[in-house]
């Protein structure tokens, strides 16, 4: 089976976007590029988006983001209690190459039984 996971839109507005990422493992398998935003599945759509923060937990494992495009681009690899703001800097923006949809991709690595993920990410949405 892998890993258990969920997502949860807490929050899909006209500019704003917010969703709770959980995962849990049964030592059996990994997540790989997982699509977690599709952008175009947003209401109202967008062409992309921009992250404000992210917080949660990563335990017995690493996260890894990556913005979707030809060549996937890792933006954050996480562990432990994560509280990263964006904010003062504008928002962490898609700098991938080549092919980028706006999506948000996610992998895990190094996921044992009972490894888990709690995300929370808070976005802008961008045309």
């Amino acid at each position: 089976m892998g890993i258990t996971a969920t997502t949860q839109t807490l929050n899909d507005g006209a500019r704003n976007l917010i969703v709770q990422w959980t995962g849990i493992s049964d030592g059996s398998g990994s997540e790989t590029l997982v699509n977690k935003v599709d952008v175009s599945a947003l209401t109202p759509r967008c062409g992309s988006v921009k992250i404000k923060r992210i917080t949660g937990t990563v335990e017995f494992g690493v996260v890894e983001l990556y913005w979707d495009a030809l060549v996937p681009k890792k933006f954050a690899e996480l562990s432990g209690t994560i509280d990263l703001c964006y904010e003062k800097s504008g928002g962490l923006v898609n700098n991938a190459n080549g092919g980028k949809t706006g999506d948000l991709l996610l992998s895990t690595i190094g996921f044992e039984l009972n490894s888990t993920y709690n995300l929370l990410v808070e976005m802008v949405k961008k045309q």
